[in-house]
């Protein structure tokens, strides 16, 4: 026999049925993903391309193409990039700052090069950026940040929330100038704070701009410090990294690769509660096949012919093969960190001279024949950095050669060379304790005696370790000094022709 049912359980039915097909919209519109791209390049210092690759042409093509597929894009940049570069040296980073403004960045992290020329020339870049610059552990004694920067951004991509901020090397201080009053705090310590901080206010996706190192990223992770994605810099590596919670990218440097990370996010309900879930997709883009965007390499081409004007210039030619490169003049003795290390001595009149490898940044060989430019030089020696004269005791001066080598096995800036001395080290002996004998003019160094030092301004003010010069007298000072490129300079045209060589001023055991 047929049942009818009466019309209130009729209406209940169907109403079910209306709300079942709203909470299974619901969820689908729930699960729909929503992508966002991250455009990231760090320790960008040319604007133009060298072999065909990096420079900032190139890399604003990459933006350009990325945003033209539309969605949400987000160009970011993991620090260094006021200096060293050939500009730098001229302008104080002003160069890279308006060329940085035109092809669009989203975020920047203060990297240690930020500070190379001062705290005073960082805020006036800082102030001349018109894209928010990231350092939420840079703090002075009062808790203030550094001036200009802003501890973090909130991006959105459709219903969703990315929290962004920034990380600079605590390191910084030594690594760099920034002023005694400003510290840089411990990054686990600050990331933790910032990433709870940004979920308060709704971030859905935590974004740290690092620039730690691949240690320091990894140390962020490894902490647990609620950071899901680290956008890198420091190491000049092209890194990609996802364990399957979290995920590194590192872009390698001057914009030889860009690094894309695209990233889906969705809401899922698990448990009776949504959730947000994401999943990230990895390119390294080599820029050796992308076109220059026209605009901003006609910029570029402005501020190479104002170089050009400045810096081809012919000054000497040398007689034998010189090699700057970075893994070369970090871990030994070579001709061409003597001829820097000599050229300081003689300007000053110095009985030694002490160099860091670190501020060598030509990464070349030159071949034997080769004619020097005002440029060749000024791009080994972009720093701005001054020669001055220190009279220092034989203790300090043996304790800054054990600075220098304390850290040989990570090729470390902070590696000596010098001139006037000769140095026997054992590089597997602990730290501290390397340096075997030093000898000046053909006598063992006395501890008790007070020698006069050439070295630069940046190790003097106890840059890289050096902390011990601090404490010397000051002879000749920044302000009374010569720029060590134009030191190095002037040394090559006297001579016309040079053939500086390894010659045991360094030995290991």
């Amino acid at each position: 026999m047929k049942r009818n049912l009466a019309p209130a359980m009729v209406m209940h039915l169907a109403a079910a049925a209306i709300a079942l097909i709203g909470l299974s919209t619901a969820a689908a519109l729930a699960q729909e993903k929503t992508d966002v791209t991250f455009v990231h390049v760090n320790d960008v210092y040319r604007i133009a391309p060298a072999k065909g690759r990096g420079g900032l042409a190139k890399f604003a093509t990459i933006v350009k193409q990325e945003k033209q597929k539309g969605g949400n894009v987000i160009v970011t940049h993991g620090g260094d990039s006021f200096s060293p570069s050939l500009l730098s040296g001229f302008d104080k980073g002003a160069h890279m700052v308006d060329m940085l403004n035109k092809v669009g960045m989203d975020a920047m992290v203060l990297g240690n090069h930020e500070f190379d020329f001062g705290p005073d020339i960082t805020r006036q870049r800082i102030a001349e950026a018109k894209f928010p610059m990231l350092g939420a552990n840079i703090r002075n004694d009062a808790g203030e940040a550094f001036p200009g920067t802003v501890p973090s951004v909130i991006k959105t991509a459709g219903p969703f929330k990315i929290g962004m901020f920034g990380l600079a090397h605590p390191e910084t201080g030594t690594l760099s100038s920034p002023g005694a009053q400003w510290r840089f705090t411990d990054p686990i310590a600050t990331a933790r704070d910032m990433a709870a901080s940004l979920r308060k206010q709704g971030a859905d996706l935590i974004v740290a701009l690092s620039h730690l190192g691949i240690d320091g990223d990894r140390a962020l992770i490894a902490a647990r410090t609620g950071i899901d994605i680290v956008l890198g810099g420091h190491d000049h590596d092209a890194i990609v990294f996802y364990d399957g919670r979290n995920a590194i990218i590192q872009a390698g440097e001057d914009g030889n690769y860009v690094g894309i990370l695209r990233v889906s996010m969705w809401q899922k309900e698990k448990r009776g509660k949504m959730r947000f879930y994401w999943q990230p997709d990895f390119a390294l883009r080599n820029t050796a096949t992308v076109e220059a965007d026209p605009d901003i390499a006609s910029q570029v081409a402005v501020y190479e012919e104002k170089l050009s004007e400045a810096l081809d210039v012919e000054i000497g030619e040398t007689a034998v093969e010189l090699d700057s490169r970075r893994a070369t003049v970090r871990t030994q003795e070579t001709g061409f960190a003597n001829l820097i290390a000599d050229a300081m001595r003689e300007s000053v009149g110095a009985d030694v001279a002490l160099t860091n490898g670190g501020g060598i940044r030509g990464d070349r060989t030159y071949p034997p024949g080769s004619r020097l430019t005002r440029r060749d030089i000024q791009t080994e020696l972009p720093f701005g950095n001054v020669t001055v004269k220190l009279a220092i005791s034989g203790a300090d001066l043996l304790a800054a050669l054990e600075n220098g080598l304390s850290q040989v096995e990570k090729k470390a800036g902070r590696f000596p060379h010098v001139a006037g001395m000769k140095v026997v080290y054992d590089p597997a002996a602990p730290a501290g304790s390397r340096v075997i004998s030093v000898t000046i003019g053909g006598k063992p160094l006395d501890k008790n005696t007070t020698y006069t030092l050439a070295t630069n301004d940046y190790i003097a003010n106890g840059g890289d370790g050096y902390k011990v010069l601090k404490s010397a007298k000051v002879l000749i000072d920044k302000s009374a000094g010569t720029l060590l490129a134009t030191t190095v300079m002037d040394y090559i045209a006297a001579k016309g022709k040079i053939a500086p060589r390894a010659e045991g001023r360094l030995q290991q055991k």
